[in-house]
């Protein structure tokens, strides 16, 4: 952590520019990981005083960059995320609550309209009174949600998708 400072309750935005959102999947049998990052990711949260908090996360299913402009394509396609008719990626966490060193999050994913609870463990690297960095690494299986109907066995298994968000204080 940067600093020792308790972040002051309260609302916050995510700061989009200083925030990331990647993921890695292996294709090709396991054999290649294939890695991507969500160039458009808004969000926000209310901090309370005894340091639960909840919030929202979004991505924009067609800002998913892996590199290839063509894999790109095939991902935002109705074969994966169908982000003509699902625009939005989003995670609403519900409690997010202080547990030691770390922070428990527990909230809800909503992928190509179908929404899935998710847990997950975040730490805090930046906090300040007006800013807070929070990083976390999940797996996701996209089964869940309706991605990786792939059959030939060249794509398959979890996701892992990797936060760091930065958020500043309003006002």
């Amino acid at each position: 952590m940067s600093s020792n400072e308790t972040p002051a309750p309260g609302t916050w935005q995510l700061d989009a520019g200083s925030s990331t959102v990647s993921l890695g999947h292996k294709t090709f049998w396991g054999l290649v990981t294939v890695k991507g990052e969500f160039r458009t990711v808004s969000g926000g949260g209310e901090l309370a005083a005894d340091g639960t908090a909840r919030g929202e996360l979004s991505l924009a299913a067609d800002s998913l960059d892996t590199g290839n402009k063509k894999r790109d394509e095939h991902l935002r396609s109705a074969d994966f995320f169908d982000a003509a008719h699902h625009p939005e990626l989003r995670f609403e966490a519900r409690g997010i609550r202080p547990t030691g060193d770390a922070l428990a999050v527990d909230g809800t994913l909503t992928v190509r309209g179908t929404t899935e609870p998710v847990s997950l463990t975040a730490h805090r690297t930046e906090a300040t009174a007006q800013a807070v960095r929070v990083e976390a690494e999940t797996v996701i299986d996209p089964r869940r949600f309706g991605v990786l109907k792939e059959k030939s066995g060249m794509i398959k298994g979890d996701t892992t998708v990797r936060l760091s968000l930065r958020f500043v204080r309003e006002g």
